[in-house]
């Protein structure tokens, strides 16, 4: 996100290479590599799908990266939230084939715990005795900015010291690539560091990608007693409903609009206190549209670069694609990381930016920028919308 590259490649994987002739879609993020065993323990990755493997993995090296010790303190007040769009689709997928090929008696007995969408929050919890509040959400790609919302609902009702907090997706697959494919929601681009254009007027569909992000989050009289390094602080969370249709957004972003809204009053802050939006983005022709509009809406001036604002927006989703259900913890990175380093992470591929966007969407190249809030929005299919924001931590 600091050096403005694309993190997009050509498809690769067991199941791509068939019906050669049918695929439309070339392009995807995945991560390559990569092996989950150096991480969580070989006999523990054979056991779990990789939407799984991802969200445990990035759970330990949050957890790592924050110095904590879970094994201290009450268990009962520490707990996990994690959202994930689809589960473990590739455990579906193999299982399917398995009982077709060779009959029910040859799946295998992790096939119900490897393909749940509540398995990241369930190993998570395990694996570091979390005893205290756990749930899935499962909305879309609006599902951990829920999560996310959520977490600061329990620590607003005194309920925990201490959650892990993220999301995780691992939906690059045959299934889902030609599900979405057929919907026409991809890009057809062939070119991989070009192919996710948000706000872009040659924007055709966005990139499917897998990743995981997860968070610790803390009270802050836990995290100081403990002289936690601390890199922001949420201020606010809202969420709301478009009641429109199945997969379309509002046309005019009414929703988008109501869920922004919301969380700045939920922050006690005012429209012109926000400094910088990470937007869904995605790269789809309504979607990119819809947003914008919202965002004009109930930003007004500050929003429009014509008039002077001094809103920025851009959507990282342009390097790594859009990782559906964890989207919103992914780009909640980019965020933090904005109001704690000052850096704004870019739009890359915004070559011929759409006209009707009068809003500076920071072309091409990170900026240097001293920040007080960030804004992340995720919107899902559903009608779902989250938005989140993120303050500068003062001490």
């Amino acid at each position: 996100m600091r050096q403005g590259t694309s993190g997009i490649s050509l498809v690769e994987g067991e199941g791509f290479s068939r019906h050669n002739e049918q695929w439309a879609v070339h392009c995807a993020g995945q991560i390559k590599d990569w092996d989950p065993a150096a991480i969580i323990g070989q006999r523990e990755a054979k056991r779990l799908d990789r939407n799984t493997q991802l969200g445990l993995a990035a759970a330990i090296e949050a957890v790592q990266h924050a110095g904590i010790d879970l094994s201290k303190g009450d268990p009962e007040r520490a707990g996990v939230v994690v959202g994930s769009g689809i589960g473990g689709i590739k455990t579906i997928e193999d299982s399917v084939t398995t009982l077709l090929d060779r009959g029910p008696t040859r799946l295998s007995p992790f096939t119900v715990p490897r393909l749940m969408a509540n398995a990241s929050t369930g190993n998570i919890s395990i694996r570091f005795g979390m005893q205290g509040p756990a749930s899935t959400h499962v909305t879309a790609c609006a599902s951990s900015g829920h999560a996310i919302g959520d977490a600061l609902t329990y620590f607003r009702r005194g309920l925990v010291d201490v959650m892990i907090v993220g999301g995780s997706e691992a939906a690059v697959s045959p299934l889902c690539l030609g599900a979405f494919m057929t919907m026409k929601a991809l890009t057809t681009s062939k070119s991989p560091t070009t192919a996710s254009r948000p706000f872009d007027r040659a924007r055709d569909g966005f990139v499917l990608s897998e990743g995981a992000a997860m968070f610790v989050f803390e009270t802050e009289e836990h995290a100081k007693k403990r002289g936690a390094k601390i890199y922001a602080e949420l201020l606010g969370a809202a969420n709301s409903s478009d009641a429109c249709h199945i997969t379309a957004p509002d046309p005019e972003g009414r929703g988008a609009t109501r869920a922004m809204r919301w969380a700045l009053q939920d922050a006690g802050l005012n429209p012109e206190d926000i400094d910088y939006i990470n937007a869904h983005g995605t790269s789809t022709p309504l979607g990119d549209k819809a947003e914008v509009t919202a965002i004009s809406t109930l930003f007004g001036d500050h929003a429009r670069a014509s008039a002077g604002g001094k809103l920025m927006m851009s959507s990282t989703k342009s390097m790594h694609g859009h990782c559906l259900g964890s989207s919103g913890a992914v780009e909640l990175i980019a965020c933090i990381h904005g109001v704690h380093d000052g850096i704004v992470a870019p739009t890359i591929n915004l070559d011929t930016p759409d006209e009707a966007f009068d809003i500076d969407l920071i072309p091409h190249v990170a900026r240097e920028k001293k920040i007080r809030t960030a804004m992340n929005n995720t919107f899902g299919f559903g009608g779902h919308n989250v938005s989140l924001i993120i303050g500068r931590y003062h001490g």
